[in-house]
């Protein structure tokens, strides 16, 4: 991408805190993150499998303006300078002037005129790798203002990011809720906070399986429930969280249509690995048929039938008698059993002389 094409994106999420150590460990276990070392002082890499979702660091010690913990958003423009004084003539505020981050780019940190604050990154001339595309698990995919002023603030980032006011949602007693659009996407949303309770502020969502399993982990791991779990237009699920160290934060779980269709790549990838496989698996050309086996003649068949039967009888006899000797059989019994075998032994030796003699005579005949 080139730097013309990143103006009003949403490029990098930052989370700065009291303790990192303990962030790192929140974070993990509600949405798919692991810390990992960027390689640079203090300052460490959100880490969704392999690609970067954000960065973590702690709050400077000697801030005197003693800055809560909070998350910030990144948008990304060509031109960091020209932006910052774009920025100031529309009423803006610059809270850190712009600066370089050595073979990373260049940023500053501004407020808009109702004081919500944001950051604004030129990435370096080296293409950056290992960065999500956005949409998936884990990723960034919404961004919310509440704001004292909507149509001055849709006025004011308009104006600096190119974005386009889209569709807008009736609330009710909440007001209205005004989409915004970036390169013909929603990207995000506006609206009017009512009271004082919600003061000037982005609020980004990561996107999850379950909304409702992340609410019960945040809890679980000592963070607040603020809002939700709850269904708004277009059949998402949404909940707004705060972090142990009171970072904001809000987490997405896409209706089921767009589960569905991000799913569905994967599955024609497979479908298509399991159709190319059984196609190298088949034979290049089908075998002839097998011929039937020859019916074998039925005297062999009935021959074969009566030994095996006989066979199997023997086996069943031999078991029994065993099983009865086992059992302690009385004598009587046993001298029977005996007696009764020692008869079969003799009539066998019987019929096979007699075999013997008529196949003599046979033969004798033939003579």
């Amino acid at each position: 991408m080139s730097n013309a094409e990143i103006r009003g994106r949403f490029v990098w999420h930052e989370l700065m805190t009291t303790d990192t150590d303990a962030a790192s460990d929140f974070y993990s276990r509600v949405v798919p993150w692991k810390a990992e070392d960027s390689g640079m002082p203090s300052y460490s890499l959100w880490m969704s499998g392999k690609v970067r979702a954000g960065g973590l660091m702690a709050l400077p010690a000697d801030d005197g303006s003693a800055t809560p913990p909070h998350w910030i958003i990144y948008v990304g423009t060509p031109d960091v300078d020209a932006t910052v004084e774009a920025a100031e003539k529309l009423g803006g505020k610059v809270l850190k002037p712009a600066s370089d981050i050595p073979n990373v780019g260049r940023f500053a940190v501004l407020s808009d005129p109702q004081g919500a604050a944001f950051a604004v990154f030129t990435p370096a001339s080296t293409p950056e790798d290992g960065v999500s595309a956005g949409g998936g698990m884990g990723d960034f995919t919404w961004h919310e203002l509440a704001t004292t002023d909507l149509d001055a603030a849709l006025g004011f980032y308009s104006e600096l990011f190119g974005w386009d006011k889209g569709r807008t949602h009736d609330m009710g007693e909440a007001g209205v809720y005004q989409i915004i659009n970036h390169g013909g996407q929603e990207v995000g949303g506006i609206w009017k906070a009512r009271d004082n309770s919600t003061p000037p502020s982005w609020l980004s969502y990561v996107r999850v399986e379950d909304a409702t399993k992340a609410a019960n982990a945040v809890k679980a791991a000592g963070g607040r429930v603020l809002n939700g779990p709850m269904e708004v237009p277009g059949g998402s699920w949404i909940v707004q969280l705060l972090d142990p160290q009171g970072g904001a934060f809000a987490v997405v779980e896409a209706p089921e249509a767009a589960a569905a269709e991000s799913a569905a790549p994967a599955k024609r990838a497979a479908k298509k690995a399991v159709k190319k496989a059984a196609k190298k698996a088949a034979p290049a050309k089908a075998p002839a048929k097998a011929a039937p086996a020859k019916a074998a003649p039925a005297k062999a068949v009935g021959k074969a039938a009566k030994k095996a039967a006989k066979k199997a009888a023997k086996k069943s006899a031999g078991k029994i008698a065993k099983k009865v000797a086992k059992k302690g059989a009385s004598k009587p019994a046993a001298k029977k059993a005996a007696k009764k075998a020692v008869g079969k032994a003799a009539a066998k030796k019987a019929v096979k002389k007699a075999a013997k003699k008529a196949a003599k005579k046979k033969a004798a005949r033939k003579k």
